[in-house]
């Protein structure tokens, strides 16, 4: 552990691919630094999630800066794929990394950082933030007001069928996560409630023998930067469900569509269209909600993320990276992270 008087130039906080494609290009501007991660493998964070993840951009869109996934043309990756790639990367360019490393609070003092841990503290110049999107995972505060013999889980902690009662269960949520549950969930002979919007976008993986990334990236749809007009528009927009045969899913027989869930007393759930008595089990995949308050002095939009020009915080040597639409849509793409870390690396190396 560095601690006080072992000075770094930089500290990147998380592991996954913002904080790698960001090590990446650290390392060729000879920076000492050090990437910290709360988990205790590369890649954990792909790997808790459920089990039949995929992702929805073809292996030629997943490339990290200095390493091509290791996959054909078109093979849509799995999460432990993923995880993969990423202790492969780790390993070609030595990255120092110290894993098992949670940070509870990051403070500013003058020209330096000082970050908190129960491990200790690091002292480093400058500070690059890439944790991701996903913080606290959100449920309705009425959950709590649902009977204990009812099943509950979030998405986040979702691996699979298997871990729900035997009896009926409910999926609440109309993103990927949702869909891809409810998919899953629906395969099995017990009844299932979809709590959620049914007239959602959808988009396939392919049109035209080409994919959609493929047409994503020729028509510059994931390079419109959010200050533009279109991608403001695009930003605030509900994002499509991509890949996944929503309207087969919704017409199974065992799949009830019940709109909205309004609130819940004991073993009662209440919904737009039915008030529901027979649930043993509830998957919320409804989404996240962000946590930056463990950084002092940090300026918050009314979203809750940090406010930021492409990653440049209102604290000076303070960074962000991997958030969602940082930049434009593809910056919280795997393959897209490139373009943010090799901008953040650039305004960093212009600086010294």
């Amino acid at each position: 552990m560095r601690k006080i008087g072992g000075m770094l130039d930089f500290v990147v906080v998380g592991a996954a691919q913002a904080g790698l494609a960001m090590a990446y290009y650290l390392k060729k501007q000879n920076k000492d630094f050090l990437v910290v991660d709360k988990e205790s493998e590369i890649g954990a964070s792909w790997l808790s999630r459920w089990d039949s993840l995929t992702l929805f951009t073809p292996s030629e869109f997943n490339n990290m800066p200095g390493m091509e996934f290791p996959a054909e043309k078109g093979h849509y990756p799995s999460k432990t794929e993923v995880a993969q790639y990423f202790k492969e990367y780790v390993e070609k360019f030595k990255f120092p990394i110290q894993l098992n490393t949670f940070v509870e609070n990051i403070s500013h003092h003058d020209d330096h950082f000082i970050l908190k841990s129960p491990q200790g503290e690091i002292v480093t110049k400058n500070v690059v933030i890439a944790t991701g999107p996903f913080h606290i995972p959100y449920t309705p505060p009425f959950s709590k007001k649902i009977a204990e013999d009812i099943f509950q889980i979030h998405s986040n902690y979702y691996k699979n069928s298997g871990q729900l009662q035997e009896g009926n269960a409910m999926v609440v949520g109309a993103g990927d996560s949702g869909f891809q549950i409810l998919d899953e969930v629906s395969r099995d002979d017990r009844k299932v409630y979809f709590s959620g919007a049914t007239n959602v976008k959808v988009l396939p993986q392919e049109i035209l023998g080409k994919t959609l990334w493929w047409w994503f990236t020729k028509s510059g749809f994931l390079s419109f930067s959010r200050d533009t007009w279109l991608g403001k528009k695009i930003s605030k927009s509900r994002q499509p469900v991509i890949g996944t045969p929503v309207k087969k899913i919704l017409e199974r027989e065992n799949v009830i569509p019940v709109g909205k869930t309004k609130n819940a007393e004991g073993e009662l759930i209440i919904t737009d269209k039915k008030k529901i008595k027979d649930l043993k089990n509830i998957i919320w995949a409804t989404g996240y909600r962000p946590n930056f308050s463990w950084i002092e002095g940090l300026e918050l939009a009314k979203n809750g993320y940090p406010k930021h020009y492409r990653g440049v915080s209102n604290i000076k040597g303070l960074y962000f990276i991997g958030l969602p639409w940082l930049h434009t849509r593809g910056s919280a793409t795997l393959g897209g992270i490139k373009k943010d870390a090799k901008y953040l690396s650039d305004y960093i190396s212009n600086l010294t």
